[in-house]
């Protein structure tokens, strides 16, 4: 089924039954019911946008709207936006982590290399990090208590997240343009 123009991403929440995936060029996220397997709804978020994850939480979608440099906060409900959250720092923000144990949103920067760390609930940026260049793609691993941010210059930015604390642990190139190369090779 249609998922806009240039769909990027996707999120799924279980309480709903919804998947949604955000259109990059489209400025929209698309709703899918997967119980009846049909659109249901179109999220209008306007201009540029990146990343859409699932906060266990709140039960609530974020996207990371870049153009506006926010996180635009949905509630799977009703379809609707219910807040939008400036990133301060921001720009181009487009790769998006939800822990949601600490209510934390880990917003990766492609327009200034920057992962910024964002309170969800009072919205609030706590801290603030240079990653590598064109960041795009984050992964947590619980058990290290590890934050990874993948940039598509082929380097990955390592973070310790322990004790309600961010600390950046290291940097190391992978291979030139392996981020890249992956996507078009799958």
């Amino acid at each position: 089924m249609p998922g806009g123009t240039y769909p990027d991403g996707l999120a799924y929440s279980p309480e709903a039954h919804k998947v949604y995936v955000s259109d990059e060029h489209g400025g929209t996220d698309t709703v899918l019911d997967v119980v009846t397997n049909t659109r249901v709804a179109t999220v209008q978020v306007g201009g540029v946008i990146g990343n859409t994850q699932y906060d266990e939480s709140s039960h609530h979608m974020f996207i990371s709207a870049q153009s506006a440099n926010q996180l635009v906060e949905v509630d799977p409900k009703t379809d609707t936006i219910v807040r939008r959250i400036p990133v301060p720092g921001a720009k181009e923000n487009h790769g998006l982590l939800i822990d949601s144990a600490s209510r934390k949103a880990f917003v990766a920067c492609q327009g200034n290399d920057q992962l910024i760390v964002m309170d969800l609930r009072t919205g609030a940026a706590i801290v603030q990090f240079p990653v590598a260049k064109d960041p795009d793609v984050l992964a947590f691993d619980a058990h290290r208590q590890t934050l990874s941010v993948a940039g598509e210059s082929g380097q990955v930015s390592e973070f310790k997240v322990a004790d309600g604390k961010v600390s950046k642990t290291g940097e190391s190139l992978l291979a030139p343009r392996a981020y890249m190369s992956s996507r078009f090779n799958q």
